[in-house]
């Protein structure tokens, strides 16, 4: 394909297979630089923090998928750990289901669907301050991921606004943003839909 060669229509529904076929293979190199795009938001999110923190958003997601690396989690839950928060800086009102598009391509369907949930989970710790419905997740107690969350949220989320606390760098992780966001989008033997998996090693 020669450099800038563009489809023919202006409207979708006028597109020819060989402009999709076109299209189809002008998004590869974009979709492999996924992981970069992932990487310098994570970046963006150390440069500064939400007002009240004591540490920035980059720092929460360290702290998160370091305990959760500590803990034993495998591949999928320590970057589920590390990007839950990703969508903030777009989405502040919706973060959880933002972030949990974000890796729903390309990790294991209950980590994404903790990401997800993660928001309403957390204002078990929270919302009576504000006068909101403290128990509002359990309308999931029926959901197999329902423990998972719960945890997620104790062990991993909550627990990770520490400026003591000491974790990895975003180097660290690298490799393994990679190894996921490298993986083939959608991929059912990656998503495993029905399997619930376990947190901790332990």
């Amino acid at each position: 394909m020669s450099q800038g060669k563009t489809v023919s229509f202006s409207q979708m529904k006028d597109g020819t297979k060989e402009d999709y076929m076109l299209l189809r293979e002008l998004e590869k190199p974009y979709h492999a630089l996924t992981a970069d795009r992932i990487l310098d938001e994570l970046r963006r999110q150390g440069e500064a923090s939400l007002e009240g923190y004591p540490i920035t958003r980059l720092d929460h997601g360290l702290q998160a998928a370091t305990r959760a690396e500590r803990d034993g989690a495998d591949l999928d839950w320590i970057v589920g750990a590390l990007l839950h928060d990703i969508g903030d800086g777009l989405a502040p009102q919706n973060h959880d289901r933002f972030s949990a598009e974000v890796i729903r391509p390309f990790v294991r369907w209950d980590v994404a669907w903790v990401v997800e949930h993660h928001g309403i989970f957390q204002m078990l710790y929270y919302a009576h301050h504000y006068g909101w419905d403290e128990n509002a997740r359990e309308r999931f107690r029926d959901h197999p991921c329902f423990d998972s969350c719960a945890e997620f949220c104790e062990r991993w989320d909550q627990s990770s606004f520490d400026p003591d606390y000491d974790p990895k760098p975003l180097a660290h992780f690298e490799p393994m943003v990679r190894e996921v966001f490298a993986r083939k989008a959608y991929d059912p033997e990656v998503l495993r839909e029905g399997y619930v998996s376990r947190l901790t090693a332990a």
